[in-house]
């Protein structure tokens, strides 16, 4: 499918953005997986990963590359992860997966993000194809969806999904986010949210597209 080759394109050339001997934080998703594959070729001059879901640290893990704890280090050169939806501000929507609340903490330390997508991925206006996700404490769902029913969007249960650190998601239908950074305080702020998958404060720094021309880098 010509799709892969568009992914499989941007994740090698993200290696591009590893630096020897260090770190590197890892996304998840089918697009990351090539990245994965890629960050292999290369195991041997860094010291490993840190990754933000248990699917991208199997795949890591069977690969032969070390994987570290967020909380044994104070920073990362890079991070390396996907999108769902992404603007020309290059802010983000995530959480398909349901890897949202880790990704964003990776993302908040890493001094650059690196963001990896086709070029069915980029978007105008956030919300208007893809659903926002909120990853929620599982008591406070109810809470949860009638609030973000109030701020114009229509919250769906992912029924059957648990995240890796055991809560729910609400997938919020029918939002046009013209202003991503205050609808995120928002809904970050609604008692019961763990956190919600936009991805506005702290966007990318660099996005890599694949497309028919090769890869795009837009900075």
């Amino acid at each position: 499918m010509i799709i892969n080759e568009f992914k499989r394109l941007v994740g090698w050339a993200a290696l591009n953005y590893v630096q020897d001997g260090g770190i590197v934080g890892v996304g998840s998703g089918s697009t990351v997986a090539y990245f994965i594959e890629a960050l292999a070729t290369v195991k041997n001059f860094i010291k490993g990963a840190i990754s933000s879901s248990d699917f991208s640290s199997i795949k890591l893990k069977q690969l032969g590359i070390p994987l570290f704890d967020l909380n044994d280090i104070d920073s990362l050169d890079v991070y390396v992860d996907s999108a769902d939806e992404i603007n020309r501000h290059m802010q983000m929507i995530k959480g398909g997966g349901g890897a949202l609340t880790r990704e964003k903490i990776i993302a908040a330390v890493a001094r650059k993000f690196v963001c990896i997508i086709d070029i069915r991925k980029q978007v105008d206006i956030l919300g208007k194809k893809f659903p926002l996700p909120v990853e929620v404490i599982p008591m406070g769902r109810s809470l949860v969806s009638r609030e973000l029913r109030c701020l114009g969007g229509q919250p769906k249960y992912r029924c059957g999904t648990v995240t890796d650190n055991g809560n729910n998601i609400l997938d919020v239908y029918n939002l046009k986010i013209f202003d991503a950074v205050s609808l995120e305080e928002k809904i970050n702020n609604i008692p019961g949210v763990v956190t919600v998958g936009m991805f506005a404060r702290r966007g990318a720094d660099v996005v890599l597209v694949g497309s028919e021309q090769g890869v795009q880098i837009i900075e």
